[in-house]
């Protein structure tokens, strides 16, 4: 029962705010046709009960499941199936994204199918599941999170320097929807799960953690490699 209710405290704080704002705006100065205004208000009910059975489901299953998984694999003492197991799962919460899906749409729509949707989901989910590989990697060799990342956002500017100027900010946006609710709770869990584990004391806890920050370099990375081909 703690759990729902916390799961729903979650949700208004997230969504209330800002349909109180369209509210006001609503009231003030947009004026939008009722119809239109109705729509709104009926879409918020229903992204409020999805988001709140999809957070309920993430809290009671996926993240337990993520860490029971981060625990078990250091104890079969194979480093490549630690890395292997981090990139088939980066893969598919990846391609389970809700944020990632509705950004390939939208920019399929806008380049009028010049870039279709299933590349763009295709291309984030590699970069993504490549990263978390990497971040796994991290973790297991104890490398300073502070190397890796010096060495992707150089990488990354350099791409930038041969990457049309349409595809930088459309890389950088699939980095950002890569910290969506399905891929964050559960790449984290996997990752404090293998922490905890491998490491012993007072480190464990934040070698568990940047994972998301290093892994949502990979989409940046490999739709800025997509420009280039396209380009």
């Amino acid at each position: 029962m703690d759990k729902v209710k916390g799961t729903f405290k979650e949700v208004s704080a997230a969504i209330f705010p800002i349909t109180i704002v369209v509210i006001l705006l609503q009231v003030t100065l947009i004026r939008l046709p009722l119809e239109l205004f109705l729509q709104f208000i009926i879409g918020v009910l229903f992204v409020s009960l999805g988001f709140f059975l999809f957070l309920l489901g993430v809290h009671a299953g996926l993240l337990p499941v993520g860490e029971m998984i981060g625990k078990k694999l250091p104890k079969t003492k194979k480093t490549w199936l630690i890395i292997g197991v981090g990139l088939l799962l980066g893969f598919a919460v990846t391609i389970a994204e809700p944020d990632v899906r509705v950004l390939s749409e939208q920019i399929d729509d806008v380049s009028s199918g010049a870039i279709p949707s299933w590349i763009l989901i295709l291309s984030v989910a590699i970069g993504l599941s490549l990263f978390v590989g990497l971040a796994m990697a991290r973790t297991v060799y104890s490398i300073p999170i502070h190397y890796l990342l010096a060495g992707c956002y150089t990488l990354l500017f350099i791409l930038a320097a041969f990457v049309p100027q349409a595809f930088i900010p459309i890389s950088f946006d699939a980095g950002g929807v890569t910290t969506g609710p399905m891929a964050v709770p559960f790449i984290l869990a996997l990752g404090v799960g293998v922490a905890s584990v491998l490491k012993s004391g007072s480190s464990s806890s934040s070698d568990g953690f940047g994972l998301i920050g290093l892994a949502s370099v990979g989409p940046i990375i490999a739709l800025m490699v997509l420009g280039v081909i396209f380009g």
